[in-house]
C-alpha cells in the first residue's frame, strides 16, 4: 500500500528555515543534501533556487493553497516563544479561541508558508 512519507516546502535560506523550524516546533535534520533538508516529522525544507530550476517556474510565497497544521496542548506558551523568536511574524490571526472551544494561531513562516497551530479537540 502506498503511503505519503513526506510534505516539501520550498524557502529561500535552508538555514534560517532549519533554525525556525526546530526554535519553535523542535525539528530536528534527519538528512542534510545540500540544498533539500529532511526534517523529523517528514518536512523537507528544499532551497527554492534550486527548485525554481528544477520545476522551470516561480515560486509564490504567501499564495494560501496550503498550510502545515501542528497541534499543541499549551498554545499560550507556543504564542509567547512565537512573538520572543520572531517578532516579525506574519500573522492571518493571533492566537484565538473559536466558538467550540479550540484555540489556534495562523501565520506564515519566513518564507511565506502558512502554518496554523491549534490546540487538540
Amino acid at each position: 500500500r502506498m503511503r505519503l512519507k513526506n510534505v516539501l516546502i520550498v524557502v529561500k535560506d535552508i538555514e534560517k528555515s532549519c533554525k525556525f523550524y526546530h526554535d519553535l516546533f523542535v525539528l530536528d535534520v534527519v538528512v542534510n543534501n545540500d540544498g533539500n533538508m529532511i526534517l523529523t516529522e517528514g518536512l523537507v525544507l528544499q532551497d527554492e533556487t534550486i527548485w525554481k530550476k528544477f520545476l522551470g517556474k516561480d515560486v509564490i510565497p504567501e499564495n494560501n493553497s496550503c498550510e502545515l497544521y501542528f497541534e499543541e496542548h499549551n498554545i499560550e506558551a507556543f504564542a509567547e516563544k512565537l512573538e520572543k523568536f520572531y517578532p516579525e511574524t506574519r500573522y492571518v490571526n493571533k492566537l484565538l479561541t473559536h466558538e467550540w472551544g479550540q484555540k489556534a494561531i495562523r501565520f506564515y513562516d519566513p518564507d511565506g508558508n502558512l502554518i496554523e497551530v491549534r490546540t487538540p479537540m
